[in-house]
């Protein structure tokens, strides 16, 4: 998404918005100067849902900092609440969800309100009920049973209606039936590859993809697995690829060279976490196409294949800080940063204080491990330690850092182990 002045899009990483929309740490940094001139562009961020990615990119936590620790009054969020439909409903009552849980009565009563007469109420009383300590919605019970209508879609599994006693059918489950093709021999199912319909093809592949240990077979049919158009591959190549593993080398660097876009994507996939330093300059290549391209879904990958190379990529340094500074899908800020410090180190130290205040619990990780010591980081240590809307993962580390350094090498052998899984 460009960066202009569409109001839909976003804004430059130079301008306080445009910080708060990637949930950059300098953005809350840059807020807690200044509150009041802050307001508004929290306030944005609080009423529309920028995240790139809606499934990975973590905001709520952030925004709700940002409302408690500016001090900023909960009447436009409860005015947002009001007026936004569906999923950014959602979204606005998650925050006040939170805020309600670190201490703030005003966003319970908004909430509770809400519930009672709020379009979104449904999805937002689940959502308490499975957070909040009961006796803070208990007396909703003839509320909820009020509005409960024909064409309402409760969730069965909910808190509420099992403690109230509210009886929701739940969805029949059958089990499921044998795959048609589970029956067939690895060597069968690599025919059906080759030569069935494209509907056949992929049924086989779901078999060997689910089902079989890595059939190195495979590997040479990989070109011809596309689309009829060929614009995409066939559902499961790369979960597929994945499962194989090494056994894709050395064929994927030919993939990687191919003019077929989705061939050569697999084939770099596979180069990222399988490659030799001879095959950086594919990655790099690739890394700056994205950059080109601002195509913010997906570099990560080839960040995390780089860093394999350690200082052989040095040449990615440049592009790397530059997706780390501006890419809207903060979800892979924490990979940039990883490569950056397994590349060239040096300088790393101000994005580690700026990431302790990320909106990516992951990045707030990173950052409690490998800041520096200097003044101010016991403060921040200690905050996230006691702050109950941190994650438990950061509010362990926090405070395990506290206590000593003996901490430091546990906390890098995790980190060695975690890339290692990668």
């Amino acid at each position: 998404m460009p960066e202009d002045t569409d109001s839909h899009s976003y804004r430059s990483v130079d301008t306080l918005l445009g910080l708060l929309q990637r949930g950059r740490g300098l953005g809350a940094l840059q807020a807690a100067a200044d509150p009041t001139a802050a307001a508004d562009a929290v306030y944005a961020c609080v009423r529309t849902d920028w995240r790139w990615d809606w499934l990975v990119d973590e905001h709520r936590v952030y925004l709700a900092r940002l409302l408690r620790d500016l001090a900023l009054p909960l009447a436009p969020v409860a005015a947002a609440l009001a007026t936004a439909e569906d999923h950014d409903a959602e979204e606005v009552a998650g925050i006040l969800e939170l805020l309600a849980l670190a201490g703030s009565a005003e966003a319970r009563d908004i909430l509770r309100a809400y519930i009672r007469d709020g379009g979104r109420w449904l999805p937002v009383l689940e959502s308490v009920s499975a957070r909040w300590p009961v006796d803070w919605w208990e007396d909703l019970a003839g509320v909820a049973r009020a509005r409960l209508a024909d064409g309402d879609d409760p969730t069965p599994w909910a808190k509420a209606w099992e403690h109230w006693g509210i009886a929701v059918p739940t969805p029949e489950r059958r089990p499921p039936k044998p795959h048609p093709l589970a029956g067939l021999t690895n060597a069968e199912l690599l025919e059906a590859i080759a030569t069935g319909s494209e509907d056949r093809r992929t049924d086989a592949m779901y078999v060997l993809h689910h089902d079989r240990d890595p059939e190195p077979g495979l590997v040479p049919l990989v070109p011809s697995l596309g689309t009829a158009d060929g614009r995409h591959s066939l559902p499961l190549v790369t979960g597929l690829l994945a499962k194989l593993g090494a056994h894709a080398m050395p064929a994927a660097r030919a993939w990687a060279a191919s003019d077929t876009r989705w061939l050569a994507w697999e084939g770099l996939r596979v180069l990222a976490e399988h490659g030799e330093p001879r095959d950086v300059p594919g990655l790099l290549a690739r890394l700056e196409r994205d950059w080109a391209d601002r195509a913010w879904c997906g570099p990560m990958i080839m960040a995390r294949g780089l860093a394999r190379q350690g200082p052989e990529a040095a040449g990615a340094v440049p592009l790397l800080r530059r997706f780390w500074v501006r890419t809207p899908h903060p979800y892979e800020r924490p990979a940039y940063l990883r490569a950056l410090a397994a590349i060239d180190p040096a300088g790393l130290d101000e994005a580690y204080v700026e990431s302790l205040w990320d909106c990516q619990a992951e990045a707030r990780l990173l950052a409690v491990a490998h800041a520096p010591d200097r003044p101010g980081l016991p403060e921040r240590l200690a905050h996230l330690r006691d702050d109950p809307l941190e994650s438990p993962e950061v509010r362990e580390a926090a405070g395990a850092r506290l206590a000593g350094p003996a901490w430091g090498a546990a906390a890098e052998a995790r980190e060695a182990a975690r890339r290692g899984l990668e």
